[in-house]
């Protein structure tokens, strides 16, 4: 599984940004999918994780209310509709893949994609 993500950008605070990952291959729906950021020296967090169906959401503290997390499983695409961003959300974003929904809670991906820089201005 290859995935593209895009989407980041500037803006300014209070203002929204959409990220989209679109992945390659017949099984993303298999798949369940998350966005972790990391800041400058900062760990990898995860800010939202769907399961495979999009049944199942979770969403890191910080970012719940804010954030809306989707999955369109037949553009094999997730969505992540970031809106009243803060200075505090700029960190390069990625996007995840694993089969087990659990394992993508606690942090582990098995495929990455290569990140898109999302910058909040104060």
């Amino acid at each position: 599984v290859q995935l593209q993500a895009s989407g980041g950008g500037l803006v300014q605070a209070g203002g929204s940004l959409r990220l989209s990952c679109t992945a390659s291959g017949r099984t993303f729906s298999t798949y369940g999918m998350g966005w972790f950021r990391q800041a400058p020296g900062k760990g990898r967090e995860l800010v939202s994780a769907i399961s495979e169906r999009g049944h199942i959401t979770f969403y890191a503290d910080s970012v719940r209310g804010r954030f809306t997390i989707s999955r369109d499983n037949a553009k094999n695409t997730v969505y992540l509709q970031m809106n009243s961003l803060k200075p505090e959300d700029t960190a390069v974003y990625y996007c995840a893949a694993h089969m087990s929904f659990r394992r993508l809670r606690i942090g582990v991906g098995d495929y990455w994609g290569q990140g898109t820089q999302v910058t909040v201005s104060s």
